[in-house]
């Protein structure tokens, strides 16, 4: 994956070095931090094209995230979407997880699914959930997945 900032500024160092840094920056500012990461998805002709964010939380102070984005040329069908959405989340929550327990901020993973039955993404909430909370991280699901429905949403 190629990270950038918001602004579109390339990251060039490895992803788990530069959020290190930024909760080093951060810590030494006298910020609390939270970090909630999610995917979402939108579909253009035959490609699909995903954002995932690491958003990182100030508490009362803001935030600021990191993009990387990624285009599949393939069918699939929504389900299948979302769970990949949930699958990319996952491995970028799982390549840091061990640094931000180091340095005891939160993580939360977000899904980009709808809690009601009403909606067609709810097709997806328990698989989604189960593969979440069995990797042994915090899932928020729809109105409550701020970092996919919103964050993710802007920059897909």
């Amino acid at each position: 994956m190629h990270w950038r900032k918001l602004n579109g500024e390339p990251i060039r160092v490895p992803i788990a070095q530069q959020v290190e840094d930024a909760i080093l920056h951060e810590t030494a500012l006298g910020n609390r931090l939270k970090v909630c990461i999610g995917t979402d998805s939108q579909v253009y002709g035959n490609d699909i094209e995903f954002a995932t964010v690491i958003v990182f939380l100030r508490e009362g102070r803001g935030g600021f995230m990191y993009i990387a984005s990624q285009t599949l040329r393939q069918r699939m069908g929504l389900k299948e979407r979302l769970l990949h959405e949930v699958t990319l989340s996952i491995q970028v929550a799982y390549s840091i997880c061990d640094l931000l327990d180091r340095y005891r901020v939160d993580l939360e993973v977000h899904a980009d699914i709808n809690t009601n039955p009403g909606f067609k993404s709810n097709t997806a909430l328990s698989e989604a959930m189960g593969y979440i909370l069995s990797m042994g991280f915090v899932f928020k699901a729809k109105p409550d997945s701020f970092a996919s429905t919103s964050c993710a949403n802007k920059v897909v």
